[in-house]
């Protein structure tokens, strides 16, 4: 077998398991998602719900996020998308939740956006401003509908697997991180309480050195300059004598 015909096949196969691939991460990119996917307990954050166009022959023209009720969210915005309407469903829930801002028993149950367009091969990105996020979860799911303008109708609304595999159709989840234990701060911060004590001194502050550094750096650096000013002239003079001798004979 040749040489070039070796090459040629190399390239084949590697296209080939390229495009297998790249066929096999599809799935998992066009999901719908939240980003970004983690944030910290007991704060509040902006996130986009991220819709990808899933289909060739439609558009997405619809989209649903529900919102968890065990553990309900006292304030929720949305941020207006150019082209879509957006409505806000609150609703009574189950039971009262306790929070630090009192007790909750109404909250935000759905977000719909109609009306737009997520062409193929498009996405669009929906976002919400929402807090105080609980304390008592590591996690909050946003079961989300898409709908297609054919009529196609897709929930994303599978739940985290407890092995950490990935559901057919995950549901945007947020992962929520506790928040930094108080008086945590770096070491380095402890630096400036030492400083009081330093200016109270009678001893004159440390800033002489540092400005005969940069005195002894300046006159270095001028003494290099006409070096190599004065290097140059030379140089120009050379190239003169030269021209003329050359001119000469």
């Amino acid at each position: 077998m040749s040489l070039s015909h070796a090459c040629r096949r190399l390239v084949a196969v590697t296209a080939g398991v390229t495009a297998l691939t790249l066929g096999l991460a599809l799935p998992a990119l066009a999901h719908v998602t939240i980003n970004p996917g983690t944030a910290v307990q007991g704060s509040f954050t902006k996130v986009a719900f991220r819709v990808p166009n899933e289909r060739d022959d439609a558009s997405t023209n619809k989209v649903e996020v529900s919102f968890p009720l065990d553990h309900p969210l006292p304030f929720v915005s949305v941020k207006p998308v150019p082209g879509w309407k957006v409505k806000v469903v609150e609703g009574k829930l189950p039971k009262p939740v306790t929070t630090e801002y009192g007790e909750v028993t109404e909250a935000v149950t759905t977000i719909t956006w109609s009306g737009g367009k997520i062409e193929a091969g498009q996405f669009q990105e929906f976002e919400v401003s929402m807090g105080a996020l609980p304390k008592d979860t590591d996690q909050l799911v946003f079961p989300t509908t898409q709908t297609y303008s054919g009529g196609e109708v897709v929930k994303w609304a599978d739940e985290p697997k407890a092995d950490g595999s990935e559901a057919e159709r995950p549901a945007p989840t947020l992962k929520l991180t506790p928040a930094p234990a108080e008086g945590s701060e770096p070491a380095a911060s402890a630096t400036p309480a030492t400083a009081p004590a330093a200016s109270t001194s009678t001893t004159a502050p440390s800033v002489a050195p540092v400005a005969l550094a940069a005195d002894s750096s300046d006159g270095t650096a001028r003494l290099l300059g006409g070096a190599g000013l004065l290097v140059g002239l030379v140089g120009v003079v050379i190239g003169a004598l030269g021209l003329r001798r050359g001119r000469t004979s």
